[in-house]
């Protein structure tokens, strides 16, 4: 027999340590459950504040921008072709916490681009030569055609093409509008589109242009060289040529390519502006605003579209489009 038996009072202690014990630990879970919970809520703010400060700088640079296309005197206005500007800020936000940050922006005139709704089917066949569909040229053709029937008048249909039976065919609750895409985006309906090759084909097409030809003295490289009977080579030269007579005020090269016209650097009155942010603490933001120029007097540019992108195909800050950068500003540049 044990020499101090238990009483219901010792019982009662041993009970009462045991319950401590565990109300003591379950308190540590919850504070840590709760310590663990606000700094993920406190990161999660601050990405928000963050990402918040580097869209206001993006936004900054949309402005930015249209003031350089107003200068008075044309050898200093940025250009739209396609070349990269870039604007460093040692602290964007004084006196709010924030850091510096670099803008890229990037200008594109819209006759610079291949209108889809102007563009001739062998333009069209040479543009999807070099996308995604490269290797399928019964698709590429399909494509082309159905193109041609969605922004014609008629219900007459193209061969391998796609009128209203065709979709209803294909189980979808739409047809072909018969009439000019209104938005880059509805090219997303016509049968056979697939969204890599929609996505690869936004930077070189619009809706804007209203010219069945592209202006290759505004034309990016990328639009430049999926014409019909581009050389790249020559591609390359040309667009290298182009920059340097326009910085050294020279006149500009006739274009290579025989299907591209050599229209006054001025031709366009609608232009795609991107601008990208990024801030030292590596928060970003990217801007497409397409604008027109004309109209109020306090309101010299028209937003046609704009968009807070995600993300995009290639950023401005990637060693390729690094090569663009023709010129830094410093953000002091601006400040008067």
């Amino acid at each position: 027999m044990s020499r101090f038996p238990l009483t219901a009072r010792h019982c009662q202690r041993g009970f009462a340590l045991v319950l401590v014990l565990w109300v003591l630990s379950l308190l540590t879970i919850m504070a840590g459950s709760f310590a663990l919970s606000m700094r993920r809520e406190a990161t999660l703010v601050a990405g928000i504040k963050n990402t918040a400060k580097a869209t206001a700088l993006a936004e900054s640079g949309i402005a930015i921008a249209e003031t350089m296309l107003l200068l008075p005197e044309q050898g200093k206005r940025w250009l739209t072709d396609g070349s990269i500007y870039q604007i460093n800020t040692e602290d964007a936000f004084t006196g709010t916490g924030g850091t510096g940050g670099q803008i890229r922006i990037k200008m594109l005139a819209e006759t610079g681009k291949i209108d889809i709704n102007k563009a001739e089917q062998k333009l069209l066949e040479s543009l999807f030569l070099q996308s995604p569909l490269a290797d399928d040229e019964k698709q590429r053709g399909r494509l082309v055609a159905a193109i041609l029937d969605w922004r014609d008048k008629d219900d007459l249909v193209h061969i391998d093409g796609a009128e209203s039976k065709e979709y209803q065919d294909a189980n979808l609750s739409y047809q072909p509008s018969n009439k000019p895409f209104q938005a880059i985006e509805e090219l997303r309906l016509v049968l056979g589109m697939d969204e890599a090759t929609y996505q690869w084909l936004l930077p070189l097409i619009t809706v804007y242009s209203g010219q069945a030809q592209v202006n290759a003295q505004l034309a990016s490289k990328a639009v430049l060289s999926v014409l019909p009977d581009a050389d790249l080579a020559m591609v390359e030269d040309y667009i290298r040529n182009r920059r340097d007579s326009i910085l050294n005020g020279l006149p500009i090269p006739a274009s290579p390519v025989a299907d591209a016209k050599n229209a006054p650097m001025a031709d366009s009155e609608v232009l795609t502006i991107l601008c990208e942010a990024r801030m030292d603490d590596d928060a970003k933001a990217v801007i497409s605003a397409v604008i027109k120029a004309g109209g109020e007097q306090d309101k010299p540019f028209q937003v046609l579209k704009w968009q807070n992108l995600m993300a995009t195909n290639e950023s401005l800050f990637a060693d390729a489009a690094s090569e663009l950068v023709i010129r830094e500003y410093a953000e002091s540049e601006f400040n008067h």
